[in-house]
C-alpha cells in the first residue's frame, strides 16, 4: 500500500516592501551623487565654461588630429581655465610647418583672450633637414615684436655633431633672443640609453660654446622624469604634459606645455601653448646678454 505523505506548504515569502524600498533608494542616491559630482567639476571649471557658452566666437580651427566636437569643447574649457588661474604667469606658443602659413601681424592673444609674450620656432630637424616655414616664422615673430627662440627636433640615430651643425647654420641669434633648444622626445633603435645620452651631451656641449649661452632642453614628462631629470640637472626644462587633470606647474618646469590644440588668431589650426613659471617680467631674465 502506497504510503500517502502530506504535502508541505509552500512558505510564505517575506514582504520585499523593505528591500524596494532600499533598491528605489539606492538609486536616488546614486542618481543624487552623480548631480554632486557634475555639479561640482562644473564649478570647478565654472570660469572656461562661461568663457565657452557665452562669449567665444568665430574661432577658425583645424585640427591636427581628428577629435570629436564635444573634446574639442573640453580642450577649449580646460584652456581657458588654466590660462586663467596662471593669469599673472607669461604665456607663449611655439610653432613649426605643421601651423602652415602665420599671419604673425594678427599673432597677439590666446583664446582670444590671453597676451603671448613669447614663441619657440623649429628651426631644424636631425642633421640636414630645416624647417619649411622656420625663415618665415623667425623674421615674422620680430617684427610682430614677440619674444622669440628656436629649437631643434633630434633624431636619436642620427650624429649628434651633424644635428648641431645643422642648427648652429640655419639659426642666427640675437641679443634678446631666447635661448636654443633641445627638443627629445624619442628613444634610439640602434645605440644604447647611455649613447643617447652622451650624444645630446655633444649637442648641448657644442651648441652652448657657439651661442654663449646654456640651452634649454624639452621633453615629454615621463622622458624627463626616466632618462634626463638626473643626468641633465642644471639645465632649464620645458616640459609638454597634456593630461587634462594636471592643473599644476611642476616645480623643476620652467616652461609648461599644457595643450597641443590652442586657439590663436593669425594662425590657421591648432597650436601648443605654453606657460611660463614666473612672470613677463622674470622671464626676461632667459634672454641672451
Amino acid at each position: 500500500m502506497r504510503k500517502t505523505t502530506s504535502r508541505k506548504s509552500t512558505p510564505r515569502r517575506k514582504s520585499t516592501k523593505k528591500s524596494a524600498f532600499l533598491r528605489r533608494n539606492g538609486v536616488y542616491l546614486f542618481g543624487l551623487l552623480l548631480m554632486l559630482l557634475i555639479a561640482a567639476a562644473g564649478y570647478h571649471y565654472r570660469t572656461g565654461l562661461a568663457y565657452y557658452l557665452g562669449f567665444k566666437s568665430h574661432k577658425v580651427s583645424k585640427l591636427r588630429k581628428e577629435v570629436t566636437e564635444q573634446e574639442k569643447r573640453l580642450v577649449d574649457i580646460r584652456n581657458y581655465q588654466l590660462l586663467n588661474k596662471y593669469e599673472g604667469n607669461a604665456v607663449g606658443l611655439d610653432v613649426s610647418q605643421y601651423q602652415e602659413t602665420i599671419d604673425w601681424s594678427q599673432v597677439r592673444v590666446a583664446e582670444n583672450t590671453f597676451a603671448l609674450s613669447f614663441v619657440f620656432i623649429r628651426a631644424t630637424l636631425g642633421k640636414d633637414k630645416t624647417d619649411l616655414q622656420f625663415n618665415r616664422n623667425w623674421f615674422g615673430s620680430k617684427r610682430n615684436k614677440i619674444l622669440r627662440g628656436a629649437y631643434h627636433y633630434y633624431r636619436p640615430n642620427e650624429n649628434s655633431i651633424e644635428q648641431a651643425n645643422n642648427f648652429i647654420r640655419t639659426v642666427k641669434l640675437e641679443v634678446g633672443d631666447l635661448p636654443p633648444v633641445l627638443d627629445i622626445e624619442k628613444l634610439p633603435e640602434e645605440q644604447s640609453i647611455d649613447s643617447l645620452k652622451k650624444g645630446l651631451r655633444r649637442w648641448l656641449d657644442k651648441v652652448e660654446a657657439h651661442y654663449g649661452v646654456k640651452p634649454i632642453i624639452y621633453s615629454g614628462e615621463k622622458y624627463y622624469n626616466t632618462f634626463l631629470r638626473e643626468e641633465f640637472a642644471g639645465y632649464t626644462f620645458w616640459i609638454a604634459n597634456y593630461n587634462f587633470f594636471v592643473e599644476e606647474i611642476g616645480e623643476d618646469w620652467t616652461i609648461w606645455q599644457f595643450t597641443e590644440s590652442a586657439s590663436v588668431k593669425g594662425i590657421p589650426c591648432d597650436v601648443d601653448l605654453n606657460i611660463y613659471n614666473g612672470s613677463p617680467e622674470m622671464l626676461e631674465e632667459l634672454r641672451i646678454r
